[in-house]
């Protein structure tokens, strides 16, 4: 029936992939261009600013993820994320690569909020989001920045612990700490790098 098709043309209309043109008809669109977030963390890159940008916006994210978690949290989940705090130091001590114990430990505190929304969005990004994971990809498995395993242990211990106490607004300000944390280190070596290239 009509009806059905006009429902059918709606919905593929607002999946954007046909355009109505009035007075001459329905058509359907070309392949879509790459979907803008998926490139935003997909890409590598070794920009600096680029990376500032994406631990800005984690900080939107990830620091109420933290407050949830502290909230929410069940015994298991926090179980989880200590234990990823324990295996970064295990990794840090054998000196091995910590890469995934980090990324596991965003990922833990995602779980933890008992939202699917945020476990959803760390996954889409996957381990990219880690900012010296990104860099090495780029530039044949180098870090421009020196080791600071030892210190992001010290920041997500911080978090894993006021998570645990369940003081969220201590879970907040922790994680927002160690995202800047970041932030700070990768705004250092550009200043660096702007004094080199002077």
């Amino acid at each position: 029936s009509r009806t059905v098709i006009r429902e059918a043309i709606s919905a593929l209309r607002a999946d954007g992939l046909v355009e109505s043109r009035h007075g001459v008809g329905v058509f359907v669109l070309g392949p879509r261009r790459q979907d803008e977030i998926n490139q935003l963390f997909s890409e590598a890159t070794d920009k600096i600013s680029d990376i500032i940008e994406e631990l800005e916006l984690r900080i939107g994210i990830e620091v109420e993820a933290a407050g949830l978690a502290a909230l929410r949290c069940s015994p298991a989940q926090e179980a989880e994320i200590g234990f990823q705090v324990e295996r970064f130091a295990g990794m840090l001590a054998e000196d091995k690569s910590t890469d995934e114990a980090d990324f596991e430990f965003h990922m833990a505190i995602a779980r933890a909020t008992n939202n699917t929304r945020f476990v959803t969005f760390l996954e889409h990004i996957g381990k990219r989001i880690i900012p010296r994971v990104k860099f090495r990809t780029v530039m044949g498995g180098v870090d421009p920045l020196p080791n600071r395993d030892n210190l992001i242990l010290k920041e997500h211990a911080e978090v894993a612990e006021a998570i645990a106490a369940h003081d969220a607004d201590h879970a907040r300000e922790a994680m927002r700490q160690h995202l800047l944390g970041g932030i700070k280190r990768y705004r250092a070596l550009t200043k660096g790098q702007s004094r080199s290239g002077a």
